[in-house]
């Protein structure tokens, strides 16, 4: 059987659908920063619950007097028409034809301002701009003039918004059904040689000192003051502590994603105790900063599936008993609990369960533009799966990733989301044992898919001088191809977890096969019982009570 129903299970257990969690992470290198001039972003969609394909958008010519419909992204509520542009372009995921991408990250802001009768969410923001940009500059126009026109819906949002050559953000917030003001906003370009990065806390502070373009509404330091939220200079405006402010939880749980993705190349030591959350008084941390060496893709790769390893937040390295017996980064949700009337909170890494999807895109200029842009896509938890290379000219999407039937409450075993999150809640559990196998597969995919990449697209370089439609779908049948092996790939290791590690033992192989005795039947298997760490806290906790006695 291909799918299964859940509706009715859920119904049976009585269980409820969870809330949503605005919990995603946006990593920026500018051209600059980068080791081949790429411009590079990336996004971890991350909302329990959450299921989404790989979205395509189809370039198209409208007539006078097409219609878009505007639904809510998350709640898929229709919210009204707008009318269609003349021309829109071929989006694919999260980039378009252009090479211009878009991600985001909800800081929520202040909640008097959401506009509950807004003509346009965030998430419509973000494929409409994509539709309908060849620039990073101009989606930034495009967006911020449909908010300023029909008026803007959701929460507080921060926008990654790249094309090959420049890289912005972008912060937005209703005025609350305010009958003259639709919004407030204000956006930054990263400078060339920079990186930067947000994760549910509003980054741009005082942007008049900022040594970089930028954007603003015109009412974004006066519809503040109309109510009572500033009343300094114009000069020392702060756009997040006005409309935003970054208390404990938006630099403990958010903040502390950037500093640790910053701490991969500059020591941010400095900055601890902003990260930390609990000195009202510590040191901003900067909107960006100049790494100590380019990045590459594979770095920004890394990034995404960081647990804080080697700072003082780390929840990888089993020091204390919430990542279970075998050492888990990862935290149950919710993010806070109570015991004895005491609140709690667990650390918030960048990698985390429940991520619906992520991407790494990669925008380079010297290449035709049907060539140079790549969405590296995955469903799940970024560091579960294996970054796929989705080229930005593609039409048609791999089945694996827009797998008819598939959603949240329906499996399907032809479904990347469904696959490969089967094999990471396999691993979760017995993470220190099982996950090495899962990383070696991994690593290996990519391995492979990066060496192959100069080949592939000087192929498509010379079909594209003769034949661009031969080149674009070179390209597609590449991205397809490429994603079917990988599902066929994450089928065998899922096979091959449940054999080995059957029953929390560890069966001998080689080279992929398991091994036999000369009898024919399986090799002896290995029983590691506690990890080391885990097993002194255990006996620290229980004491002398499974003590084996001495014999006499």
């Amino acid at each position: 059987m291909k799918r299964i129903n859940l509706a009715t299970f859920v119904l049976a257990l009585g269980l409820l659908f969870p809330l949503k969690s605005t919990a995603c992470t946006n990593f920026i290198v500018a051209k600059g920063a980068s080791v081949d001039g790429s411009v590079i972003c990336s996004y971890n969609a991350d909302d329990y619950g959450m299921f989404l394909n790989l979205c395509h958008y189809p370039a198209a010519i409208h007539q006078k007097g097409d219609m878009r419909k505007i639904v809510d992204w998350d709640s898929h509520r229709y919210i009204g028409e707008i009318p269609e542009a003349h021309q829109t372009y071929n989006v694919i995921g999260n980039i378009n034809e252009y090479q211009v991408t878009i991600g985001e990250t909800t800081y929520g802001g202040r909640e008097e301002m959401v506009d509950k009768n807004g003509g346009i969410d965030y998430g419509s923001l973000i494929y409409i701009g994509l539709q309908r940009s060849r620039t990073a500059r101009e989606a930034v126009h495009v967006m911020t003039s449909l908010a300023e026109k029909y008026g803007y819906c959701s929460e507080g949002e921060t926008f990654t918004i790249c094309d090959p050559k420049e890289a912005w953000i972008l912060e937005m917030q209703g005025c609350g059904g305010d009958k003259k003001q639709k919004v407030v906003w204000c956006a930054v370009r990263i400078p060339d040689n920079a990186i930067c990065g947000h994760a549910n806390q509003s980054r741009i502070g005082k942007f008049a000192y900022l040594k970089t373009e930028v954007l603003h509404s015109k009412n974004v330091i006066s519809f503040a003051r109309e109510k009572g939220w500033y009343k300094g200079p114009d000069k020392e405006f702060s756009f997040k502590n006005a409309y935003a402010f970054p208390g404990f939880e938006g630099r403990r749980i958010c903040d502390a994603r950037v500093w640790s993705f910053f701490n991969h190349f500059k020591d941010m030591k400095r900055w601890i105790p902003w990260a930390e959350g609990r000195d009202p008084h510590a040191e901003d941390m900067p909107l960006w900063i100049i790494p100590n060496r380019k990045l590459s893709v594979q770095d920004v790769q890394v990034c995404m599936r960081d647990h804080f390893e080697g700072t003082p937040f780390s929840v990888a390295d089993g020091k204390d008993i919430g990542g279970g017996i075998w050492e888990m980064p990862y935290r149950p949700t919710p993010l806070y609990f109570t015991v004895d009337g005491k609140k709690y909170f667990n650390e918030r890494p960048t990698s985390t369960q429940q991520s619906g999807f992520t991407f790494v895109s990669q925008m380079r200029s010297w290449l035709p533009r049907e060539i140079g842009g790549v969405l590296w896509f995955g469903n799940d938890d970024p560091n579960m799966i294996a970054y796929v290379p989705v080229y930005c000219s593609s039409t048609k999407q791999p089945l694996c990733f827009n797998t008819p039937g598939a959603d949240a409450v329906t499996y399907s075993d032809e479904n990347a989301y469904w696959v490969c999150n089967m094999v990471s809640n396999m691993v979760y559990p017995r993470y220190s044992m099982m996950f090495p196998s899962l990383k070696a597969v991994r690593d290996s995919l990519e391995r492979g898919y990066f060496a192959a990449q100069g080949k592939v697209e000087a192929h498509a370089a010379e079909l594209l001088k003769t034949d661009p439609a031969a080149a674009k779908a070179y390209l597609n049948n590449y991205t397809i191809a490429t994603a079917d092996s990988m599902m066929k790939t994450w089928k065998s290791l899922r096979t091959y977890l449940v054999v080995k590690y059957n029953d929390m033992i560890i069966k001998p192989d080689k080279n992929g096969r398991f091994l036999r005795t000369p009898e024919g039947i399986g090799a002896s298997v290995e029983r590691p019982g506690y990890p080391e760490n885990y097993a002194r806290k255990y006996v620290k906790e229980t004491g002398d009570k499974y003590l084996y006695p001495e014999e006499k």
